[in-house]
């Protein structure tokens, strides 16, 4: 029996440079969710998302990592090169390069290579509002003249021209590739080329002469001296024969870099004169604003003030909202003691589940204002330049320059962050950023900054115009910078040595937020935590509550049970290392469970608390850490012992994924080891200088 030939897939790519829109069009064009923002080398990996067809069929619509070229110089750029190349994926049948249209020119130079390679190609001409806004005026049927595709004028955000891509890109796919020559090269570098791309053919690693020839030139460019050893999937062969050919020029005199950009950029150039009337020169509305918010002393000013009024509102516009939370868990909590019989599986319900995620649920709407924030500042454009302004502190310390990227999304989360730094050409350079991207306060410190601030001073308290909760929120993020920043200064000039590498970023234009992106990527974020408060977090609570329940004792109170469990004896046996710190036993039962996610720590108090009050009383989980107290009848939540438990938050490596992410990253478990050895040596440090130099000052009473 023959079995029917099943029909590969139809696969179109968008490829193009970051920041020009390629996520929005995608998302436009395929109704799919990729994360959209203002700010450059947002997408880290390939996103894609079924296109339904004329005929029926359906297009696989694969959404690239933004690249300005073909030449890899990183593992992202390589993802996207590997794609459009079809090498060790099914070959495209088209590709649609998306241009932003107010920076042509640079644009226009990875459409020129994607052409090259014989694919059929689409340009998507984005972004065409902001380029009519700065008077330029650009010939779409002279620029699909001279270059020999379809053009298309879009407005992702606007959905406009989408219909008429979905057109394009269905008599794209249907094409198919060529092998003819599109770039005129030098003679010289024309030569090696041939010679590289007959090895290539030879080798069977790319059956298609036009496919071959794009990566033989990709070859010449990318395996140079500089983290080139990090590019993958290279054969031996072909990776000798590269170098053999770059040695054989540079010993003739011959530049091949600038042989193939020059020849790339004439074309470019030529295109460009032919089909866009420039306007007159003129000073910009973004370039005034930019001489303020890019300047060395005032955008460091503006900035701060920034994160000041942002850390204000997350204190100020949250608390209704987590008032009103709290009543609604203490509801569910007593509805769930009345209804439920008496024994263990109330138990568990009551002081275990609804108490251990209830008030970790309790923090949403700050972190919901958190990612709103961000998202805005991200979306706005502003992001970027802050970028600029810190750079120079970012050199000082050896960080690469695009290190900020993953750093600024370690505010939102460590793992992705961590993912990020794909994006960055060299091992060692990565391997730095890697290892102190945890110090950066992620999403989920904030309920125990919040949680401890709330405790430790009285509401109302003000400093100024600010609350003394926002200025310790500002203190604890600021912190987890510097410490950063130390610990890669460190870092650099012992186990990680080498130079850093200057940033070269886009300055994105001045855009107002799409409230619609916002609001999607603000709930992406809170349905991240309510997944994890859901999952993760739920099964560590019932863990936790059976062993802070278990075994059972006769006791008069609940207190000696909890005292007695598994988890009290745990924390009995660390409470002589950790008092030091300001810390007794329950609080180490807490920073234990914190040590597979910090948001675990504000569950477990949550679970000990309730079970030590036996369920009396449903008091808020801050009311019930103000009344705690030593065995003395001293306070255990103090000011100075608040400041340091936060100090040891802001320090120590507590998240199990995190470590699994910078394994995968990294490729062995010594930098992950090392990672968490450092970090909670440091944590513990801190915290034992700030707790013993106030308890010297007498700031340790409550």
């Amino acid at each position: 029996m023959t079995l029917p030939r099943v029909k590969s897939p139809t696969i179109v790519l968008v490829a193009g440079n970051p920041n020009s829109g390629k996520s929005t069009l995608f998302n436009a064009l395929t109704g799919a969710r990729a994360h959209v923002a203002n700010y450059p080398g947002v997408t880290i990996d390939r996103i894609s998302a079924p296109l339904p067809a004329s005929d029926g069929s359906t297009i696989e619509v694969v959404d690239l990592p933004g690249t300005y070229s073909l030449s890899a110089r990183s593992r992202e750029e390589q993802i996207a090169g590997d794609a459009l190349l079809g090498r060790h994926l099914p070959a495209p049948h088209a590709v649609v390069v998306v241009v932003d249209a107010a920076a042509l020119g640079r644009a226009l130079f990875l459409a020129v290579e994607v052409i090259a390679t014989g694919v059929p190609v689409v340009i998507a001409l984005n972004m065409s509002d902001e380029a009519a806004r700065d008077g330029m005026v650009i010939d779409l049927a002279q620029l699909s003249a001279m270059t020999g595709v379809d053009v298309v004028r879009t407005i992702a955000t606007r959905g406009e021209g989408i219909a008429e891509l979905r057109g394009a890109i269905e008599r794209a796919a249907a094409k198919a590739p060529t092998d003819t020559p599109f770039l005129d090269r030098p003679a010289e570098v024309t030569a090696d080329i041939a010679e590289l791309e007959a090895a290539i053919l030879a080798d069977g690693v790319l059956d298609r002469p036009g496919a071959a020839r794009a990566w033989a030139t990709w070859l010449l460019l990318s395996l140079d001296d500089k983290g080139a050893d990090d590019l993958v999937g290279i054969p031996p062969r072909l990776r000798a024969l590269t170098r053999d050919l770059r040695s054989r020029a540079a010993a003739s005199g011959r530049n091949v870099d600038l042989e193939i950009i020059a020849s790339s950029y004439k074309r470019v150039d030529a295109i460009v004169d032919a089909v866009v009337s420039r306007p007159r020169p003129s000073v910009r509305m973004t370039d005034r604003i930019d001489a303020v918010l890019t300047h060395g002393l005032y955008g460091g000013v503006i900035f701060a003030a920034v994160m000041m009024v942002i850390f204000q509102a997350l204190f100020t516009w949250s608390e209704p909202a987590i008032g009103l939370i709290e009543s609604m868990v203490a509801a569910v909590q007593g509805l769930a003691e009345n209804t439920l019989p008496p024994g263990p599986f109330t138990d568990l319900v009551v002081n275990g589940i609804v108490a251990g995620v209830g008030n970790v649920i309790v923090f949403v709407p700050q972190i919901g204002l958190l990612f709103l924030f961000i998202s805005l500042l991200e979306d706005s454009g502003y992001l970027a330049r802050v970028a600029f302004v810190i750079d120079r502190l970012m050199r000082s310390v050896g960080l690469n320059g695009k290190a900020f990227v993953p750093m600024l999304s370690g505010f939102s989360c460590a793992v992705p962050a961590v993912m990020a730094t794909r994006t960055i050409e060299s091992r060692t350079d990565r391997l730095l950023t890697m290892l102190v991207l945890p110090l950066m306060s992620c999403s989920a410190r904030l309920p125990v900054y919040v949680l401890v601030t709330a405790t430790v001073f009285a509401p109302g308290t003000r400093v100024g115009i600010f609350s003394a909760g926002a200025l310790v929120l500002f203190a604890m993020y600021m912190l987890s910078v510097v410490a950063a920043l130390g610990a890669a200064a460190v870092l650099r000039r012992t186990v990680l040595k080498g130079p850093g590498a200057p940033l070269v970023l886009e300055l994105p234009p001045y855009r107002l937020p799409a409230f619609g992106v916002v609001m999607f990527n603000v709930w992406q974020r809170v349905r991240a935590f309510l997944i994890g408060a859901g999952t993760v977090i739920l099964a560590l609570t019932i863990v936790l509550w059976a062993l802070l329940s278990y075994p059972k004792v006769a006791a008069d109170a609940a207190g000696d049970q909890l005292r007695h469990s598994f988890a009290g004896r745990l924390g009995h046996v660390i409470e002589p290392a950790i008092e030091p710190l300001g810390f007794d036993w329950r609080i180490g039962v807490g920073i234990i469970g914190a040590f597979a996610a910090r948001e675990v720590f504000v569950s477990t108090l949550a679970i000990v608390f309730d079970i030590e009050s036996d369920g009396a009383e449903d008091e808020p989980l801050r009311e019930a850490l103000r009344t705690a107290t030593w065995p003395d009848g001293r306070p255990l939540m103090t000011p100075l012992a608040g400041v340091s438990l936060m100090v040891f938050f802001v320090l120590a490596c507590q998240c199990m994924s995190t470590v699994a992410v910078v394994r995968r990253e990294s490729g062995t478990w010594r930098w992950p080891l090392f990672m968490v050895a450092y970090m909670t040596l440091l944590a513990y440090g801190a915290s034992l200088v700030v707790y013993q130099i106030g308890l010297r000052l007498g700031l340790g009473i409550g």
